[in-house]
């Protein structure tokens, strides 16, 4: 009694189980043994980046050996036949270097076949790329806002008369405080300053383009707000400090007024 041959799985079951290892399209299918260190069999391989593929010796008869050299491992293929080795050989080259080879032994209608697949795969590519693109475009951004442009530790979200009123109550946390303009576009710089007796002032700071201008008888530019509270301290000479909120056991404290005597050189605008 003659043995019989195992049942065939249906085209729809592969495809099916197919789908389940990856969503590229089917340019090429046959068999093809893959090996690489430690394993016999690979449910999937990426060779995007391959950089040759070179054949071996085989002393087999009727069967083709190839080796794919990828960045991090060199990889082993083996055909059922010398000619399916070659349409192996054909379309692997063929997807990976976005070219049809020359050097490869196909029929005329197989060659038809790699150009076919050859434009198939140029336009997915390009389709991809679009995609991630319109991904990429899609992030929302605004949660992100905070960690790509932070603030100066004395930014506060308050008006103008609150700005003051902070200064004048909590002294000893410092006398500088970076708000909100009022057309919310712009920011604004509100001081307290100790000179004969405590003055409020307020000064204009236009955001231009992705600099920032403090609005003084000579404007000055600067890169980021750090780099503006940094002036206003260097220009005062540590007279102005940035109002920062502390829980330590020091808060509340009338600090040192002494020495600050001097003066921002340049008269501030409305802010």
């Amino acid at each position: 009694m003659m043995a019989t041959k195992p049942p065939k799985p249906a085209p729809r079951r592969i495809f099916q189980e197919r789908l389940k290892i990856t969503a590229l399209p089917l340019y090429f299918e046959g068999f093809l043994l893959v090996k690489r260190s430690g394993y016999r069999y690979i449910d999937k391989l990426d060779i995007t980046d391959l950089t040759c593929l070179t054949e071996q010796n085989s002393t087999e008869k009727n069967c083709a050996k190839f080796t794919l050299v990828l960045p991090k491992e060199e990889v082993q293929l083996k055909t059922e036949n010398t000619e399916s080795g070659e349409e192996w050989r054909g379309f692997i080259l063929t997807v990976t270097e976005l070219s049809v080879p020359q050097n490869v032994s196909l029929l005329p209608g197989q060659v038809i076949k790699l150009h076919e697949v050859l434009d198939r795969e140029k336009k997915r590519r390009i389709e991809t790329e679009q995609c991630t693109s319109v991904e990429k475009e899609k992030e929302p951004t605004e949660d992100y806002v905070d960690v790509l442009n932070p603030m100066p530790a004395c930014f506060y979200t308050v008006s103008r008369k609150e700005a003051t009123e902070m200064l004048q109550k909590n002294p000893s946390l410092g006398n500088m405080i970076l708000r909100p303009g009022s057309d919310s576009r712009n920011y604004s710089i509100t001081i307290r300053q100790e000179i004969d007796m405590p003055r409020i002032k307020h000064y204009k700071v236009m955001s231009v383009g992705q600099n920032y201008t403090i609005e003084l008888e000579k404007p000055v530019t600067l890169p980021n707000l750090f780099s503006v509270i940094d002036y206003f301290v260097k220009e005062t000479r540590g007279n102005l400090r940035p109002f920062i909120c502390s829980t330590d056991e020091n808060t509340g404290q009338e600090p040192n007024m002494e020495g600050r005597s001097e003066k921002l050189k340049k008269n501030p605008h409305n802010a």
